[in-house]
């Protein structure tokens, strides 16, 4: 039987209260465009979604191309507007790592997520339980990248540092194909990007190859070689012809998929391309943004040749940009700050926000553009109403490529050279190109709205007392937290951690029962079986708030003691289960006893016959006895049965018959031949003038048998196996006290939410001895049962052998969880989160089983049943 895989619980510290958003940087970018939400996936492991109230519907890359003449008639715009501010709409903390990735698919009905924690997950944000995602993929390293196909199909592909590619039914599915870039032999397989478009799935990573793969089959279509360094994103047009990557080597490259080649290799960034995005459906507009912070707009639509596009500076981040995607008018970048921005977009195509000289540029042809008519620092000429023209500022424009015929800060007015050199062969009339582009000016200056975020951990040191940690946020400020308090007990304010920690540690030293870390923006302690309780204090060291007597050299256990208040609430609901249990098997076996049962049955009197005796109901049941002095009908001489018809016997015969005459069947009355008068009789007679209580036994087995008769003695018949006997009562199994499984019960248990499969406990047959002593019972539970579950069958077994050795006394209840004097009493916010986690050897890291807070536990009872270990279970309810 393979090993059960190894569980761990974790606890998250809450924060401050907060109007929401991210505490740590957001990595992933969605917009829902009809309902106008943004979503954002974080490296603090939560999804949020905001609402922008803006007119997303027409896009900027839409706006009619006006005639030069028209331009002098243009209105100016209106300054007065101001978009709305966007607004927290709800989060959710979907993973316990960064999320890398998200994208919205079925119609933006369904929110799909990645993430460092192995896992891939689906939201439903408009669903009825929109508020649990769900997980639908797991890899067996970070999950990097996502892609989706069009709106209408059903599943997802992700891809992570597995070297693996995996489609996802989004229904609950499971895997659909799996890809394995691996299995070609390469170390640096590790998928970095995906793009879907087409009928094609291509992918990308370190190893700087873009691999093109049948989503059907799974078959490697081609491969294209080009780049030199990590290949970050990936486009598909929607005929599937064209493609287009960025790389960490500065370069943006488009190939043809047709003729298995790179048209073009652009190259207007100086850092690595972190991100592309394009809505269009030959991505003739597309933006890249860099890690330097710059996010480009390049538009090559009504050109011939790609290098005669024109490429704009549009905005400049002060972190490298991870993510930028655009909608409408609006652009948005997400960053390393846990703040998102939205910027204007550019519109190189409208006139109005065009110079006459780019507007010449781009509808001249390529003989006349070597002459241009005017200087390109010169602006637009103001209008009739005296306020100048919105343009594209000449140093905003980026050069495409090295060989482009258009650079951007380096082209110069022949006109506005004044100074040539003298050994210069070209001619005045000649376009003089500067050999120093200098650095480009973007657009925009400023966003036009940042959408906060707030402060999270970044740094932390567990001080000597294992016990308190020390934190550093975003802010800069430092906290000291206490673990088992799971509070912020103070606050040093902006300073540096490293000159906090020599002034509050201690020499002491006490065993390592946790292990910290603040990867998420908040402070989680992770705790194992094999070493959370190694680590003890002293009770008369501690700082109580209420007053406790403890043994002399009394310890604390750490482990114990935070575990026992972190799930106070679970506790305590298993106590009024197992209340109820105890009251309804008690309330069930008094139903098989009368209360007003007689000890024995009155027999008349054998001096006066039956139908005389008042005493006698009319239509009893009762044989009419023989007038002969005896209470034992006669018999015919020399037989051992009895007469049908009574008659009188001499005194003679009566001793000569008396060791072999049978009972009646008032005396004897056969289970398994009652007529029809006796089965209208109550159950519970007693059939002796000193009867013996039905054993606990014959609750077991399902129905109630009397003791044997004389006539039964002697018969060579086998005793009744536990087998035959569970075969026999098996139509009588609902009417039973409990059955061979308890199938006492308080209701069904949904377990919907579960990720792990619920098994029924399997309990051996009891063996039955044919003793007059008190009959031991002997079960087991099936080892597989390695949960809380299995405890309580086993404390619930328990019962059963108690009521078995004190059939008339009450049943006390067996759990046991630890007191005050051994587990001082601690209050955990409500708030606090707890993860329980299983290892997952094969996969290379962790899955979550379950993820609540300290207030809801109870309200989960029935799903931690299965997923809480059974060391915990132990601990919990069977400490003392």
């Amino acid at each position: 039987m393979a090993r059960k895989a190894r569980q761990r619980i974790s606890y998250v510290l809450p924060l401050a209260n907060s109007s929401g958003g991210h505490r740590l940087g957001v990595n992933g970018l969605a917009v829902d465009g009809d309902q106008s939400v943004l979503y954002s996936g974080g490296r603090d492991g939560v999804i949020c979604s905001w609402n922008l109230d803006l007119d997303l519907n027409r896009s900027s890359t839409d706006a009619p191309v006006e005639s030069p003449s028209d331009s002098t008639d243009d209105a100016p715009p209106d300054k007065s507007a101001k978009a709305a501010a966007s607004k927290f709409r709800s989060q959710m903390q979907a993973h316990t790592h960064w999320v890398n990735d998200i994208v919205l698919t079925r119609n933006n009905s369904a929110l799909v997520s990645c993430s460092s924690d192995l896992t891939v997950k689906v939201w439903r944000p408009y669903a009825e339980d929109g508020h649990l995602p769900e997980t639908i993929g797991l890899h067996s390293d970070y999950v990097k990248c996502l892609a989706t196909p069009d709106a209408q199909l059903n599943w997802v592909a992700s891809g992570g540092l597995d070297r693996k590619i995996c489609l996802w039914d989004l229904n609950r599915g499971g895997e659909i194909l799996q890809i394995n870039v691996g299995d070609e032999g390469n170390d640096k397989g590790s998928i970095y990007a995906l793009g879907l478009g087409g009928g094609i799935l291509a992918s990308g990573g370190p190893e700087s190859v873009v691999r093109l793969w049948d989503p059907r089959t799974g078959k490697r279509i081609t491969k294209f070689v080009g780049h030199t360094d990590n290949i970050r994103a990936i486009l598909i047009n929607r005929a599937g012809d064209t493609i287009m990557t960025a790389s960490s080597d500065t370069t943006v490259k488009v190939w043809s998929v047709t003729g298995g080649r790179c048209l073009n290799t652009l190259s207007m960034h100086n850092d690595s391309v972190w991100s592309l995005f394009s809505d269009h459906p030959d991505l003739s507009v597309f933006y890249s943004s860099d890690r330097a912070g710059l996010v480009a707009k390049t538009d090559v639509r009504n050109t011939t040749d790609m290098d005669e596009g024109i490429c704009v500076a549009v905005c400049q981040e002060h972190e490298g940009v991870s993510k930028v995607i655009s909608r409408g008018s609006y652009i948005w970048t997400a960053t390393s700050s846990s703040s998102i921005n939205r910027w204007l977009d550019v519109d190189i195509e409208a006139d109005k926000q065009t110079p006459e000289w780019l507007r010449h540029y781009r509808t001249s042809s390529g003989a006349s553009r070597q002459k241009i008519p005017s200087s390109p620092q010169s602006t637009s000429p103001p209008t009739a109403n005296g306020d100048s023209r919105k343009h594209i500022p000449m140093n905003a424009i980026l050069p495409l490529s090295n060989t482009s015929a258009f650079p951007a800060t380096n082209v110069r007015d022949p006109d506005a050279v004044t100074v040539y050199s003298m050994k210069s062969p070209r001619k005045p009339s000649e376009t003089i190109i500067d050999g120093d582009v200098g650095v480009p000016v973007p657009v925009h200056s400023l966003p036009d709205e940042s959408i906060e975020g707030q402060n999270g951990l970044i740094k932390h040191v567990m001080l000597n007392d294992r016990r308190r940690v020390l934190t550093l946020d975003t802010a800069g400020e430092v906290v000291m937290w206490d673990l088992l308090k799971c509070v912020p007990v103070q606050s040093y304010g902006k300073c540096h951690l490293e000159d906090i920690e020599p002034t509050v540690n201690t020499s002491e030293s006490v065993a390592n029962w946790c292990t910290v870390d603040t990867r998420t923006g908040r402070l989680a302690c992770v705790l194992e079986e094999n070493y959370c309780f190694d680590a003890e204090t002293y009770a008369d060291e501690l700082d109580l708030e209420e007053t406790i007597d403890f043994r002399e050299d009394q310890r604390i256990n750490h482990g114990k003691w935070v575990l026992r208040y972190l799930f106070s609430n679970l506790i305590d609901e298993e106590i009024r289960r197992d209340n109820l249990y105890r009251k309804s098997i008690v309330d069930q076996r008094e139903r098989f006893q009368r209360s007003n049962a007689p000890h024995s049955i009155q027999l008349p009197s054998s001096t006066t016959p039956v139908w005389q005796d008042p005493s006698i109901r009319p239509g009893s049941p009762i044989t009419p006895k023989a007038i002969n002095g005896h209470n034992y009908p006669p018999t015919t001489p020399g037989m051992a049965i009895g007469v049908a018809t009574p008659g009188v016997v001499s005194p003679a015969q009566s001793t000569h018959m008396d060791g072999h005459l049978p009972p009646t069947a008032e005396e004897e009355p056969e289970s398994d031949k009652l007529s029809s008068h006796s089965q209208s009789r109550p159950s519970g007679d007693y059939f002796s003038s000193n009867p013996t209580p039905p054993s606990l036994a014959s609750f077991t087995s399902g129905h109630l048998k009397p003791p044997a008769g004389p006539g039964e003695a002697h018969e060579d018949k086998p005793p009744q196996s536990p087998s035959d006997t569970d075969k026999d009562s098996h139509s009588k199994e609902g009417s039973s006290l409990f059955g061979k499984k308890f199938r006492v019960s308080f209701g069904g248990k949904k377990l919907g939410r579960s990720p792990v499969d619920a098994k029924q406990p399997v309990v051996t047959d009891e063996k039955a001895e044919d003793s007059d002593e008190s009959k031991s019972t002997e079960t087991k539970v099936d080892p597989t049962q390695d949960n809380l579950l299995g405890v309580i069958e086993k404390v619930r077994q328990g019962y059963v052998v108690q009521m078995q050795e004190n059939p008339g006394e009450e049943v006390t209840t067996a759990l046991s969880p630890s007191m005050p004097n051994e587990t001082p009493v601690l209050k955990p916010p409500l708030s606090t989160t707890v993860i329980i986690q299983e290892d997952r050897p094969d996969s290379g890291g962790v899955a979550d089983l379950y993820r609540g807070t300290v207030g809801s536990l109870h309200e989960d009872a029935d799903l931690l049943e299965v997923v809480v270990p059974t060391w915990l279970g132990d601990l919990l309810l069977l400490a003392s």
